[in-house]
């Protein structure tokens, strides 16, 4: 039996209309009518008619939440995973799909990780593609004022902090490309403390079981089940940084052979090929992928 981890992206895989061939799916009717109870707008509005919301945090992480747990939910009628992980917002459906929390509650929370990253000020974040990473590693141990927010692979990271101190450690790497991400703030950073200090408020109290599948965290790339480390390491998600390099070498390391990304677009397979090779790889963005 092939050992098999699905993953699952996080904001930026986001597309118009990802949504549109799950519409006559009676689980994706009932999922979409939940959630605009408890967000108070349409997630099939905003996915289909408003791409300058979708792009916005506010919209984004729900909007991606409820897509790929439809997916998910669909997917398990047909297989099941031996590990799971997720890039940032992505590690709450794999939460979700390890089954340590309800789905309404899941989707409370992004709702309310949403709003608050989405108030974040003040910070910045860049990706560095084919860097340097002894210089980049240097530059950001000579610096306090930003950190590494996403290690997503050999040759693609992002940083994040101050923007004098961004504009700062891009000027003492050699890169082939620097791009400022257009964000509201400094995500995965010390600069997000007060809104994950408010986050843990209402992360602390959620019930989280015991996962029946092994979850990969952002921030510690080694597989866990129990319920209070994998809360602590959601707790700990916001400020801290995303280690999805480590999750990809992680995967062959515990047997995975077979690679199933479930979501809009292909980032994440993307990522995880040019980290580490012999793993089959698989997208899972629409009904039409189910087959194969």
């Amino acid at each position: 039996m092939t050992k098999t981890a699905w993953v699952f992206p996080g904001q930026g895989s986001q597309t118009q209309g990802m949504l549109n061939d799950l519409l006559d799916q009676p689980l994706a009717k009932e999922k979409f009518a939940q959630a605009e109870e408890i967000l108070g707008w349409s997630v099939i509005d905003i996915c289909q008619n408003d791409p300058d919301k979708l792009s916005q945090t506010l919209y984004t992480q729900p909007c991606l939440y409820v897509v790929e747990t439809i997916l998910a939910d669909l997917l398990k009628d047909k297989q099941k995973p031996n590990l799971v992980a997720g890039h940032s917002l992505g590690e709450y459906i794999a939460l979700y799909v390890a089954d340590v929390f309800e789905w309404s509650p899941g989707l409370r929370l992004v709702k309310r990780r949403a709003e608050l990253m989405d108030s974040a000020a003040g910070g910045m974040m860049a990706a560095l593609i084919n860097f340097d990473r002894e210089q980049l590693e240097t530059a950001i141990a000579n610096n306090s004022e930003v950190v590494l927010a996403n290690d997503n692979s050999p040759t693609q990271v992002v940083i994040s902090g101050t923007p004098t101190a961004v504009k700062a450690v891009i000027s003492q790497v050699k890169t082939k490309r620097a791009l400022p991400l257009k964000v509201s703030g400094a995500f995965h950073s010390h600069l997000m403390k007060p809104a994950a200090n408010e986050f843990q408020e209402l992360l602390t109290p959620i019930e989280f079981h015991r996962a029946n599948v092994p979850v990969l965290s952002n921030i510690a790339p080694t597989p866990a089940v129990e319920a209070d480390v994998l809360k602590q390491r959601l707790i700990e998600q916001m400020t801290g940084g995303v280690r999805w390099r480590e999750i990809a070498l992680a995967l062959p390391e515990n047997g995975i052979e077979r690679v199933v990304e479930i979501g809009p677009g292909n980032v994440l397979t993307g990522l995880i090929k040019r980290t580490c090779s012999g793993l089959t790889l698989k997208n899972i963005r629409s009904m039409a992928d189910f087959d194969g």
